[in-house]
């Protein structure tokens, strides 16, 4: 049995202790936001956050996040976020949400979530981010569209709209 917090609420699972967090959370848990794509760790549509920092949950032990915070696409983009309202990710995950769709980043739209949970991790930690701070967050996210001028404008957006909310 594991136990750790997702999107903030105490979950048991009853599962393999090296079965990927990816699998016990879309199977086990039913929450299916969170994309399989290379299964290698190298596409990043698996992007989730393990205690805020985001991982390749395709690579990861659930046993690795015993007692630990998860937060998936579900997590941060519900209207009742799993986060608190003045926590920095959840300004950011909303700022983000909201240029990527005033900008319509999203093509196929199945690497998404993931670009969207590396998004929020680097705006939550870096509120302006240059060009090349988002090349080196966003380089382990894979878009099959190539969509990525729309995110990094996307990013620069929301990062305004962080800067102004300050104001």
């Amino acid at each position: 049995m594991i136990q750790f917090t997702l999107n903030g609420k105490r979950v048991r699972l009853d599962v393999p202790a090296d079965m990927p967090l990816l699998w016990a959370i879309r199977d086990h848990a039913n929450l299916t936001g969170t994309k399989f794509g290379c299964g290698i760790g190298q596409c990043g549509a698996c992007t989730v956050h393990l205690d805020g920092a985001p991982v390749r949950s395709c690579q990861l032990p659930v046993s690795a996040v015993a007692g630990k915070a998860i937060t998936t696409i579900e997590g941060v983009s519900a209207p009742s976020s799993a986060l608190p309202t003045k926590d920095r990710r959840a300004r950011a995950a909303k700022a983000v949400q909201s240029a990527w769709t005033r900008l319509d980043v999203v093509q196929c739209g199945y690497c998404q979530s993931g670009q969207i949970m590396s998004a929020v991790a680097l705006l939550a930690d870096n509120p302006s981010p240059s060009d090349a701070d988002i090349d080196t967050a966003m380089a382990g996210n894979v878009c099959r569209c190539a969509t990525y001028h729309r995110i990094r404008a996307a990013i620069h957006e929301a990062a305004r709209d962080l800067s102004s909310a300050k104001a």
